[in-house]
């Protein structure tokens, strides 16, 4: 029988449905509500996260950097005790330090002079200029006249003076001779000057140049000592001329000391940065026992050496530090600078106290300095050092500094070059002399600032290359440079 529903019931079921589907539709809006603020709120947090991540990449980049900045002073400063700092470069601190520490080990003898050593006193000359007798001339007890009492030579003293300096004028007079036969005769020299007949004599030139080149003082000083001490009035330009006129009358002394060096089976070499007229040269020095020559060059490469000295430096054994231009040269053999090395190792010392290794490297090469001292004459076989060396290159560095590991490398670059000193006495272990020649060089920039012209610095170059050989033989590099006036 068919299921019929009247009208009634039709609307309450379509009330019903409506009502349901209006729910519905408020639960959705609700719904679409609540997901609208949830995606406010993830957009909110995913910019507040995406902030705090700069933050933290920005806090992680100054971390970095302050890292960076506080290992430089976690470090021990260079100076000239750990590394090749010159003393010049050293703040007073470190200047104070150095002179208080040492690379050598302490010894169990007291400081001083040790007992039975004999002192240098000053000896009396045998005959003083001048002679001054000193006696009483009234008795201090009863005042009694001793003017005519002979007196007995209690003792003698001598006492060392300069007198009060003084230039000397000395006045030539030319003269022109006419001949019967009308010839006017004027064969002297100098001819008569332009504007000005007044010239300074040798020792002036000398002086000046020597107060210059050896004691390195400036221009402006040395007119303010010429003036206060001398009494000569001397323009700096005419000193500076005096100076660079010396340039061409050392030359041939030059020329000796650069053969003989060529002729030298060892020689120490060292370059130091040189500004001339503002623009950065390079000095070199090349020295043996008792030469020394010191140049200029434009550069600090191999090409330099090799364009001065040529074929030669085959037959050379060079004591060098371990610039590497020095060792793509053609030289007979090597010798690096073992004190430069012992100052690098004490560095190591200085940023790692709990570490060995630095310490036995330190020792190592001590010892074998000691047996070249005790033996200075004797051919000492190196191949038992070089062994104990490598034994101490074979360690495993990693777990200390990275500053470790580099000396390492360059440890064993050079590992051949380290103890030729002990098989042939005339090298020496360091490359001290080396260092000593160019210093002069070092001083003068620091008192006059760079040299204003080419030819003003080759003119130092030369004459300290006299001065310092002179002294290596005994000679007065003033005596010298008198010589060349």
């Amino acid at each position: 029988m068919p299921f019929y529903l009247r009208m009634s019931d039709k609307v309450a079921i379509f009330v019903f449905v409506k009502q349901q589907v209006n729910d519905i539709a408020t639960a959705l809006r609700c719904l679409t509500s609540r997901l609208e603020l949830m995606q406010k709120t993830i957009d909110s947090q995913h910019s507040e996260i995406c902030s705090l991540n700069r933050n933290v990449d920005r806090l992680l980049k100054e971390n970095h950097e302050l890292r960076k900045r506080l290992e430089k002073y976690e470090k021990p400063p260079k100076g000239s005790v750990n590394s090749s700092t010159p003393p010049s470069k050293e703040p007073i601190k470190s200047e104070m330090e150095r002179r208080t520490k040492s690379l050598r080990k302490k010894s169990d003898k007291s400081v001083g002079g040790q007992p039975g050593h004999k002192g240098t006193t000053r000896k009396l000359v045998a005959a003083p200029d001048e002679i001054e007798n000193i006696s009483s001339q009234f008795c201090t007890e009863c005042g009694r006249n001793l003017s005519d009492v002979e007196g007995v030579l209690d003792y003698v003293t001598q006492e060392i003076d300069l007198p009060r300096i003084r230039p000397t004028y000395r006045e030539r007079r030319f003269y022109k001779k006419v001949c019967t036969c009308g010839c006017c005769n004027r064969d002297y020299t100098p001819r008569k000057r332009g504007g000005n007949a007044i010239t300074f004599g040798r020792n002036i030139r000398a002086v000046a140049t020597y107060l210059s080149v050896v004691q390195c003082m400036p221009y402006e000083r040395l007119q303010s000592l010429f003036e206060t001490m001398f009494n000569v009035r001397i323009s700096q330009g005419t000193l500076a001329n005096i100076v660079r006129e010396m340039l061409d009358k050392s030359r041939p002394a030059i020329d000796l000391i650069e053969r003989m060096i060529k002729e030298s089976t060892v020689v120490g070499f060292d370059e130091s940065g040189c500004y001339t007229n503002g623009k950065l040269n390079w000095s070199w020095i090349a020295q043996t026992t008792y030469l020394t020559l010191v140049f200029r060059g434009t550069g600090r490469g191999a090409q330099v050496l090799e364009e001065r000295f040529g074929d030669s430096l085959k037959n050379m054994v060079a004591v060098t530090d371990r610039h590497s231009a020095y060792f793509s040269i053609d030289f007979l053999d090597n010798q690096i600078c073992l004190a430069h090395l012992l100052r690098n190792l004490e560095y190591l010392n200085d940023i790692d106290k709990e570490q060995t290794w630095a310490g036995e490297v330190q020792t190592l090469l001590r010892e074998a300095i000691h047996q070249r001292n005790i033996n200075p004459g004797e051919m000492l076989p190196k191949q038992n050092w070089l062994g104990r060396l490598d034994e101490l290159l074979k360690r495993n560095l990693d777990n200390l500094r990275k500053e470790f590991n580099e000396l390492k490398r360059g440890i064993v670059k050079c590992r051949d070059y380290i103890f030729n000193f002990l098989e042939n006495p005339e090298i020496p272990s360091d490359n001290n002399a080396s260092e000593r020649g160019i210093r002069k060089l070092k001083v003068k920039q620091k008192i006059s600032g760079c040299f204003r012209s080419d030819t003003g610095a080759d003119a130092f170059h030369a004459l300290h290359s006299i001065a310092d050989t002179a002294w290596k033989n005994g000679q007065s590099p003033l005596d010298v440079i008198l010589a060349l006036v």
